[in-house]
């Protein structure tokens, strides 16, 4: 039974996709709430004439303009904080690749948004893969991608957006990847 099972486990490669959980996602919605929680109790601070903020005084603000605007900039800070700390919540474009030898078929599978498409997903057979395709642009804004191409010419990114992988980690993907699927790895 074992012999099967790791048989199985050869037939079947799922690499995880890290989505919005990302600790630079934490640390700036961190900073955007307690950003936004101060400017919001520092304009409430100046229409109540009372200090409400653990450091400073913001008494001394005359509320319009001052108080107007620290409150409004406070609301949106907290708005955005709300809209960052649902996407780390919700794992927006976390989600797996799946290659199954055993059933012929490629799963590209990602979280989106709820709603009616919460789960967004690709599908195609092994054989309408062409090949693995590598995407690397260096620069002030470098991109380092994993592509599926398949027969028809659509291309499917694999790897996670944000933070670019290191080079030695996408082209070891890339010829797992190709050598598994058992086409050819482009883009070297």
């Amino acid at each position: 039974m074992a012999a099967s099972t790791n048989q199985l486990e050869n037939l079947v490669l799922r690499q995880s996709v890290l989505g919005s959980r990302r600790l630079s996602n934490y640390l700036v919605a961190g900073a955007v709430s307690i950003g936004g929680i101060g400017f919001f109790l520092a304009g409430l601070s100046s229409y109540l004439n009372m200090d409400l903020l653990p450091i400073g005084d913001a008494t001394n603000l005359i509320f319009i303009p001052q108080g107007v605007a620290m409150g409004f900039y406070g609301v949106a800070a907290l708005l955005l904080s709300l809209y960052l700390w649902l996407t780390i919540y919700w794992d927006i474009g976390g989600g797996y690749n799946e290659f199954n030898q055993e059933t012929g078929m490629v799963r590209v599978v990602r979280s989106g948004f709820p709603g009616k498409n919460r789960q967004v997903e690709f599908s195609c057979r092994t054989e309408d893969v062409q090949s693995i395709r590598v995407d690397i642009k260096e620069g002030l804004n470098p991109r380092r991608v994993l592509y599926v191409r398949t027969k028809d010419r659509r291309e499917v990114p694999l790897t996670r957006v944000g933070q670019p992988i290191s080079l030695s980690e996408l082209e070891n993907q890339g010829a797992e990847l190709a050598r598994f699927l058992g086409v050819p790895l482009e883009g070297l």
